[in-house]
């Protein structure tokens, strides 16, 4: 009986593991210049930080997926009103997060203000790529009617508080029954219908982030943003399509 020919296992490397197995080789030949491995080594990491920033899109699409609409537990005695608690968002969302690799740490950072709060949360992958979200909050200690109702002491963990939650929501784009605002509309004046459709268009047009935008204007909504900020959200649209386009 004739032998069988035996099946050869062919391994081949993936691109990544490829360029490793090759910067190991040079990294060991004395003839290789310097300034060249430095290059290979730049490039190594360039295609590393997009794969894994691919795969912090990829997991951050499947996890929003999972998230469906939240139902309001808080209520607002003031306004009579309902609105999602941190809490009940934390009790949905981590099991969701943590399945898709992510973690969340919450921090804050210098306010464009003296009476406001920059509360900031980093949310990194597994994958090692992180993005930071940050929103601006009140802290003056007023009230729905505009009364003073808190010390700066309260008013500052209030608005870190909000701050968290309001990220959370926008982070993993979460909708909260209607519109959760704590039964309080935005202060002052908010920007026209067709100052929203720009900024809307410019979104799409740039590509932006939604979630992102939102949880830096410190809105909820495109029609939420102050009439006094609208020159400031299309400027910073604008930086983006001009670094798109270069």
């Amino acid at each position: 009986m004739s032998a069988q020919p035996t099946k050869q296992l062919t391994i081949v490397d993936e691109p990544q593991t490829g360029l490793v197995a090759m910067l190991e080789r040079l990294a060991t030949n004395p003839d290789v210049p310097v300034d060249k491995l430095e290059r290979l080594l730049a490039m190594q990491e360039r295609i590393q930080g997009r794969q894994a920033e691919t795969d912090f899109n990829a997991s951050m699409t499947a996890a929003q997926s999972e998230v469906g609409r939240v139902a309001p537990d808080g209520n607002n005695p003031q306004t009579k009103s309902k609105y999602a608690t941190y809490g009940k968002l934390d009790k949905i969302l981590r099991p969701i997060y943590v399945q898709h690799g992510f973690a969340l740490s919450f921090n804050t950072g210098d306010a464009p203000t003296a009476d406001t709060v920059r509360v900031m949360c980093r949310v990194s992958h597994r994958g090692g790529h992180s993005e930071l979200y940050k929103v601006d909050m009140p802290s003056d200690g007023k009230g729905a009617k505009g009364g003073d109702v808190m010390t700066k002491t309260h008013a500052t963990g209030a608005a870190m508080s909000y701050g968290m939650r309001y990220l959370l929501k926008f982070i993993f784009n979460v909708a909260i029954g209607e519109d959760d605002n704590d039964g309080n509309a935005p202060k002052g004046e908010s920007i026209s219908d067709e100052q929203a459709a720009n900024i809307e268009a410019l979104l799409t047009e740039v590509g932006a982030d939604r979630a992102k935008f939102l949880a830096w204007a410190g809105v909820a909504k495109v029609e939420h943003i102050a009439a006094k900020l609208y020159k400031t959200c299309v400027g910073q649209l604008e930086k983006k399509r001009k670094a798109k386009a270069q």
